[in-house]
């Protein structure tokens, strides 16, 4: 995958954009790729702000997601779906307006998860939001 424009969960290039205020620093990946990668958060992205509540997918996964069919839900059972949405639609764009053909994702995340997501309380397969968006768009996705 051509690194110029890739995407990257910025968690995963130490940016403390978690949920819980915390990063999940990939020393490697930020030193591989530097000043290459295009640093992108879709929960931030979407309006909702660090630290946030811990959301996961309730009915399905990112792709019953876009197809109305499943939502994302925070702790408190507030439904984040449209911000969710909203930030995956966002990153598509950002990374698509810097000629990048694909992203490296947060693996687990409701967002980024690219195999394994958080799903009516377990961890199940399946892509979270962004992750789904991707795929739809036949762009690259590469788990961290």
């Amino acid at each position: 995958m051509n690194e110029a424009g890739l995407l990257v969960s910025a968690c995963l290039l130490g940016q403390a954009c978690r949920y819980d205020g915390e990063s999940k620093l990939d020393a490697g990946l930020a030193a591989e790729l530097g000043e290459r990668a295009l640093a992108w958060c879709p929960e931030e992205a979407g309006g909702l702000g660090t630290p946030r509540q811990k959301a996961q997918l309730v009915g399905g996964d990112g792709h019953a997601v876009w197809l109305g069919s499943a939502r994302v839900v925070d702790e408190q059972g507030r439904d984040c779906t449209r911000a969710f949405q909203r930030g995956a639609v966002l990153a598509l764009a950002h990374c698509l307006a810097r000629g990048g053909r694909g992203a490296v994702l947060k693996e687990r995340s409701p967002s980024c998860g690219s195999h394994r997501v958080w799903i009516d309380g377990s961890l199940q397969s399946g892509q979270g939001v962004t992750a789904a968006l991707f795929q739809r768009a036949l762009l690259s996705i590469q788990a961290r």
